[in-house]
C-alpha cells in the first residue's frame, strides 16, 4: 500500500485520516514498534511534528515490508580466507548467501563493462581513487549504513555512495640481515640511488596496492616537481628493481632467501611475515610519508539484489566486523570503536603521504597503462 500526501499544504483533517490509515495498515501487518497514538494527541501536535511522525511511521512500515533477497554477489579484491570468515558471519546473521568473485586487477573494468546489465550487487575492495572515479561514472547506489556518522569524513563519500572499511598503509621495508639501518633507504626518492641496483623487488601491476602506490608517487612528483620528473623517477626506479612478482608470497620468499634486500608492501603483510614467519624485516617510516590506501565498499547501481546489497554494506563496515578482521587478518579498521579492540600495533602513528586521490582517480587508468607499457621491463616480471 502506498500513501501519498502534500507536504506543504497538508490539512489537519487529512493528516488525521492518513495517520488512521497508517495505523490500521501497521496493525494489520502486526508491526509492533510504532506506539499507539489517540486522536487527542494528534490534534495537539503541530503540523511539523505531525509530518515528522507520519514520515517516521511510513519509513518503519516500508522497512517492515522490505524483502531481503536470499543471495548477494560481491566483486572483490580481498583474500579468500578473510572473505570466507565474513561470508560465514553474514550468512549466520542474515540468512543471505554470499557469492564472492575475486577480480584482482580487473575489478573496475568488470564493473564498467556490466554497467547496463549488472551481474553483481556490491564492490568490496579497491582504493579511494577507484571509487571516486566509478561514482562519477554513475555506477554506485547510495546506502546509509548505521555506522556512517562515526566514520571520519576522509574515509567516506560525502553523498553516501562509498565507504572506507580498511586502512592500508603501503610502506618500504628491508631485510635487516642484509642491510643495516644506516644503509637503508629513508625516503621513496632514495630507491633510485645506484647503490640499490638489483636489491629491490616489488609486486607487479596486478597488485591493487602497487598500482595505488605508483599512482601516488606519480601524483606526488608532479605536485612537487613536474610530470617529466615523475616519469623519470619511475624509469630510474625500474632500473634498480630486480624483479616484479604477481605473488606476494613469492616476493617475500625472495626477501627471506636474500635474493633482494628492499621491497614495498602493505603494512599488515609486513607485520604478518615479521611476527608469524619470523622474517628479519624492518619498516621504513618514509620522510615524505607512506601511501595510505583506504579499501572501500559500495552497492552497485541497478544491482540484482539491492536490499541484500545494502545489508552487506552495513554489515561489512560495522565495528564488530572491522574488529574481527583486524584481529584475525591484520586489517586496520577505519572506525575508532573497532580500533580500540584491535591489535596494539595498529595504533602506531606512521607519517602519511599527502595524496590527492581525486586527481589519481581521474588519471589512474592512463598512468597505469603508461607505467605498464613504457616503464616496466617485462623481462623482470616473474609470473607464477
Amino acid at each position: 500500500m502506498k500513501i501519498k500526501f502534500d507536504k506543504t499544504n497538508i490539512t489537519m483533517s487529512i493528516s488525521i485520516l492518513l495517520v488512521c490509515v497508517i495505523l490500521v495498515s501497521i496493525s494489520f501487518i502486526q508491526f509492533k514498534t510504532v506506539e499507539q497514538v489517540n486522536e487527542t494527541d494528534i490534534e495537539n501536535m503541530r503540523d511539523e511534528e505531525l509530518r515528522e511522525q507520519i514520515s517516521s511511521w511510513k519509513s518503519k512500515w516500508e522497512e517492515a515490508n522490505e524483502k531481503l533477497e536470499d543471495t548477494v554477489v560481491v566483486y572483490t579484491t580481498h583474500k579468500e580466507e578473510m572473505l570466507e570468515a565474513i561470508s560465514d558471519e553474514f550468512t549466520k546473521e542474515t540468512g543471505i548467501n554470499v557469492e564472492f568473485i575475486n577480480l584482482k586487477g580487473e575489478l573496475a573494468d568488470r564493473v564498467r563493462s556490466e554497467k547496463d546489465n549488472p551481474q553483481a550487487d556490491v564492490m568490496f575492495g579497491g582504493d579511494t581513487s577507484t571509487y571516486m572515479q566509478l561514482k562519477e561514472e554513475g555506477l554506485y547506489e547510495k546506502t546509509e549504513p548505521q555506522w556512517k556518522d562515526e566514520l571520519d569524513k576522509s574515509f567516506k563519500d560525502s553523498e553516501g555512495y562509498w565507504y572506507g572499511t580498511i586502512k592500508t598503509p603501503v610502506m618500504m621495508f628491508y631485510n635487516k640481515d642484509l642491510l643495516s639501518a644506516d644503509k637503508a633507504p629513508k625516503d621513496w626518492s632514495d630507491l633510485t640511488k645506484e647503490e640499490y641496483k638489483d636489491l629491490i623487488v616489488t609486486r607487479d601491476s596486478l597488485s591493487s596496492s602497487m598500482r595505488s602506490t605508483v599512482c601516488a608517487l606519480i601524483e606526488n612528483n608532479i605536485k612537487t616537481k613536474n610530470e617529466d620528473a615523475a616519469w623519470q623517477y619511475l624509469t630510474d626506479l625500474d632500473k634498480n628493481i630486480k624483479n616484479y612478482y604477481n605473488s606476494g608470497s613469492v616476493m617475500y620468499s625472495a626477501i627471506g632467501k636474500g635474493e633482494a634486500a628492499i621491497s614495498i608492501a602493505v603494512l599488515s603483510d609486513i607485520i604478518d611475515n615479521k611476527e608469524n614467519n619470523k622474517m628479519p624485516l624492518e619498516i621504513v617510516d618514509a620522510e615524505s610519508g607512506s601511501v595510505v590506501i583506504t579499501d572501500c565498499v559500495a552497492a552497485l547501481k541497478n544491482a540484482p539484489h539491492p536490499n541484500a546489497a545494502a545489508k552487506f554494506v552495513d554489515f561489512v563496515g560495522s565495528a564488530k566486523v572491522q574488529a574481527m578482521i583486524a584481529n584475525d587478518f591484520n586489517r586496520i579498521p577505519t572506525l575508532d570503536s573497532a580500533l580500540k579492540d584491535s591489535p596494539a600495533w595498529m595504533a602506531t602513528d606512521y607519517k602519511a603521504m599527502d595524496v590527492d586521490w581525486d586527481v589519481i582517480g581521474k588519471n589512474q587508468s592512463k598512468w597505469i597503462e603508461k607505467w605498464e607499457t613504457d616503464i616496466i621491463d617485462n623481462n623482470k616480471v616473474e609470473k607464477q
